[in-house]
Formats: structure tokens, sequence, C-alpha cells
């Protein structure tokens, strides 16, 4: 399938309005790969927008609903990062560069979302092997027990790993990497080691409110030391991406911009401990709109601002009476 084709078919399954099988489509996906928005009661949602979009030595990019997907392709090896939702990871399947119908070498999932991993079930019958951190499996489960959700029905990776994993890709040397709790307890840094490009999953979101899963084992003081550790591990000129972006935000950073939501979770917990401090209950310090001093993240409310707040919160009085 050509590019050509492949962007009309695209556009023909939105304005059939496929996107609304199984509830979901009650979301829109902003430019820029950002966070889906959640639609206005009795308000049309927005076509999906795809794209394909080529970094650095045939290491690329897929936006469409959902984490943003990374991708590997060349003539001898073929290799994804994250699997978004089912309708377009099979769009994305479909368009994958070079793929043809060859078997995709390894497909990789950096935490376990299912915005992350809902197209799992898309990739693996065409995988050769899908992996995780070892983590992930039993994040999974739970999170599909308390939706009361079939656990048989979830694609799992079936190779995890705790600290490091690599694998050799033709001239292309695929690595990932944990760092500690953050996002969730059990996200993973993935890097194309010769192209220097770097996927951060939900470790990274660019100027938008980010997800603090706090049931998934996230813990913010950690997630911010994961970050000052990440800038330091990878080269000066990698790029790297974010699992999201606010609106009209990208989801490619280089590593000046990599800190913003470092100091965003720093600002965090800084304005929770003195909200706490000066004795507001925790209904008083979530009820903040936006957080003093990062007017780039600023949304119209309903926002994720209150949750974070809840999980800083939580995290900082934490055994504290």
């Amino acid at each position: 399938m050509n590019r050509r084709r492949f962007l009309a078919d695209t556009a023909a399954v939105a304005a059939l309005g496929l996107w609304f099988r199984n509830g979901l489509g009650a979301q829109t996906a902003p430019a820029g790969g950002g966070m889906p928005a959640v639609a206005m009661p009795g308000t049309q949602p927005a076509a999906l927008k795809t794209e394909f979009r080529m970094l650095r030595r045939n290491v690329g990019i897929f936006t469409g609903r959902g984490g943003t997907i990374g991708w590997l392709a060349t003539s001898e090896a073929l290799a994804v990062v994250d699997t978004q939702f089912p309708e377009t990871a099979t769009l994305c399947l479909a368009g994958l560069p070079e793929r043809g119908e060859r078997m995709i070498d390894v497909v990789i999932n950096t935490h376990y979302h299912g915005d992350h991993t809902g197209g799992n079930g898309v990739f693996r019958p065409v995988a050769k092997k899908m992996v995780a951190h070892a983590a992930v499996p039993e994040l999974m489960k739970a999170r599909a027990i308390r939706d009361k959700k079939p656990v048989e029905d979830l694609v799992i990776a079936e190779t995890t790993f705790t600290e490091t994993w690599s694998m050799a890709l033709s001239d292309e040397v695929v690595s990932a990497k944990y760092f500690g709790p953050a996002h969730t307890k059990g996200d993973i840094v993935v890097l194309f080691e010769k192209a220097n490009v770097v996927h951060m999953g939900d470790l990274l979101f660019n100027r938008v409110y980010p997800v603090i899963d706090r049931p998934g084992g996230a813990k913010i003081a950690s997630w911010i030391g994961v970050l000052e550790k990440v800038t330091k591990e990878y080269p000066a000129d990698a790029l790297y991406i974010a699992g999201h972006a606010g609106e009209g935000r990208d989801v490619v950073l280089e590593r000046g911009q990599l800190l913003v939501l470092r100091d965003y979770l720093s600002g965090l917990l800084e304005y929770t401990q003195g909200q706490i401090t000066a004795g507001k209950a925790k209904s008083e310090i979530v009820a903040l709109e936006n957080l003093p001093a990062f007017p780039e993240f600023h949304q119209k409310l309903p926002n994720r601002l209150g949750s974070n707040l809840g999980v800083a919160y939580d995290e900082l009085t934490e055994g504290k009476g």
C-alpha cells in the first residue's frame, strides 16, 4: 500500500465513523499527537488524523489516537514501539514503511496503559517477539480485573525484563532500560542506538498535565529523578519521542526541552507541600485550575491538574497520620 492510498483509506475510515465502535469514539486526538480530549455532550468528535513521520536513519513515528508509536523500518528489519488502539494499530500496520507482508521482528510496550498496548492484538499475529518490563503483565491483569474485563482477552508481552534488554536488528540495535518507578512502576526507555532516537513513552509529556498513575505504582519524586538520569544517560544530540503533547505541541523533543516536565513535577510537589503546611485540606488543594509558573501547561477545565495535585498530596502525606 503506498502512502497516498494509505492516507486516503485513513480519511475514509474516519468518515465512516468506525472510531465509534466499542465506545472509543468519545475522544478526539488534537494535533501534534496530544492526549485525546473528551468530546462535550452534543458535539461531534473531529475526524482522526494520522501521520507517518521519518526522524533519523530509518526510525520514525506514527501519530493517531493514543501514545506515539515509534518504528524502525528497513529492508532487513522491522520494530515497533507501542501499539495505540486496535483501529489505529491497524492503520499503522497497513502503512508501515518497508513491511509488505513481512513479519515484524519485535514489538515493544513502554508500559501497560491501554492507549499504548490496546493494539497489541493487531500486531501480535505478525510479530516474532513482544517485549515489556516485568511489571507490565501484572499491571495489565490488575487493570482488567478492576475494569471487570476478561483477563484472558489481554495480549501481553511474553518476553519481559527487569533492568535492561537489547536486540540487534540488521545495522541497528534496539535497547531498553528501566530507571525506576515514575509514571507507573513499569515504564521503560527505548533507544534506537545508531539512529540516536529515544522513545520515552509516557515518561515524557510535552507541555500538558501528565497522567500520574498512583494505583499503577507512580511516584512523582522518583519520576523527577528518572528524567534527570535520562538526560545524562543518552547523547546530547539525541531526539526524544514523547508519549503525548499538548495541543499544537510536538511529540519529538531535543534534550534541552526534556527537563520542562521535571520542573513541572518539582513545582507540583512544592506547591502541594506549601498548601499542606498552610493547613489546607486536600479538597481545597485539588480545586486549583492551573499551576502557577507553568502557563504552557494550562488547559481549560476539566483538566488533569486536580488529579495530579491529589496524587502529590497522597504521596507527601503517606504514612504521616
